[in-house]
């Protein structure tokens, strides 16, 4: 696996952000938005840009949430298995 492989994912930097702020929401909020909302018919490209960019969103903050800021001071080793016991992180670290 690429070791920057997260920047790679984002194709336009501050795309969401943009499209959120103009619809008067945050990013998460904007993102679950356009999430569950199903498609009637066919999408246009910018529509499912914004479904994909909004899922990455989605995504990457799952991941930041895994190690919380109090879990880091205690060592990433120790969260990862305290994570792992409660069902939270089942995979690798």
């Amino acid at each position: 696996m690429a070791k920057k492989f997260i920047a790679g994912a984002i194709k336009r930097p501050g795309a969401l952000t943009r499209k959120a702020k103009a619809a008067g929401q945050t990013v998460t909020a904007f993102a679950k938005k356009v999430v569950g909302r199903k498609p009637n018919g066919k999408m246009s490209v910018e529509a499912r840009r914004t479904k994909r960019q909004a899922v990455l969103a989605q995504t990457l903050a799952k991941l930041r949430e895994r190690i919380t800021p109090a879990a880091r001071r205690q060592g990433a080793k120790k969260a990862v298995a305290t994570k792992r016991r409660r069902g939270i992180f089942p995979f690798g670290g």
